[in-house]
């Protein structure tokens, strides 16, 4: 990890001793969630679990790298059936809806033509922004509630469950408005809004399916170059 978020400690790191809490920081933060679609529902083996896990990684960091996303910018922490991604504030935002949707769909039907199918992955993928609170234990705050709150709601589930796509991508009102809807690579016609009713959470997002046949590695273009 690098400086442009605070370094994860443990309880015994100096000055954390008795109840001294303590937030380390709080940092503006390109959030991603995501997760295995039915990863717990098909029975599967311990080992295909494994593969499917390697799978989602593998796809991920091999989608980062082709998008231009710095991992090394980036914090995370696995999840068991998925992970969750901060991006550091200087990490420009359009990557992860104009690059990174396309290539992460590719990569994921790539896995799946070589495996079986109780080791073959979808994935739902939560965008948000916001303010993120690290102390010692990890991360926290509202913002990262709400994005898990978007992964887990019924609406994308669904939306996967009736559709051939490989990756659904559910996006916070915020997110498609100041990123997704200013930018025509990331495709904001391929959306459609849905409403969201996750516990307290109730909101609207913004939901786009990618298909295996739609997968392709795009083209960095001048357009996409520039910050959001």
């Amino acid at each position: 990890m690098n400086g442009l978020l605070p370094e994860p400690r443990g309880p015994n790191a100096p000055g954390s001793a008795g109840d001294e809490v303590l937030m380390l920081d709080t940092a503006h933060c390109t959030i991603i969630a995501v997760d295995i679609a039915g990863f717990g529902q098909r029975d599967p083996s311990n080992a295909n679990q494994v593969r499917m896990r390697h799978g989602m990684y593998k796809a991920i960091h091999t989608a980062f790298d082709a998008a231009g996303i710095p991992w090394s910018s980036c914090r995370d922490e696995d999840r068991g059936d998925g992970m969750l991604i901060l991006a550091a504030a200087d990490v420009r935002k359009r990557p992860f809806a104009d690059l990174l949707p396309n290539v992460l769909a590719g990569e994921l039907a790539a896995h799946n033509r070589l495996h079986r199918p109780r080791e073959r992955i979808r994935l739902r993928l939560a965008l948000h922004a916001g303010e993120v609170n690290f102390d010692l234990h990890g991360v926290t705050g509202s913002s990262i509630n709400h994005t898990c709150r978007l992964l887990d709601s019924d609406a994308v589930k669904d939306a996967l469950g009736k559709s051939p796509a490989v990756l659904a991508i559910i996006s916070s009102a915020w997110f498609f408005e100041d990123v997704i809807r200013r930018n025509e690579l990331s495709r904001p016609q391929a959306y459609r809004r849905v409403d969201v009713v996750n516990k307290e959470t109730r909101t609207e997002a913004w939901i786009r399916l990618v298909r295996p046949s739609a997968a392709r590695r795009p083209q960095a273009s001048p357009r996409s170059e520039q910050s959001a």
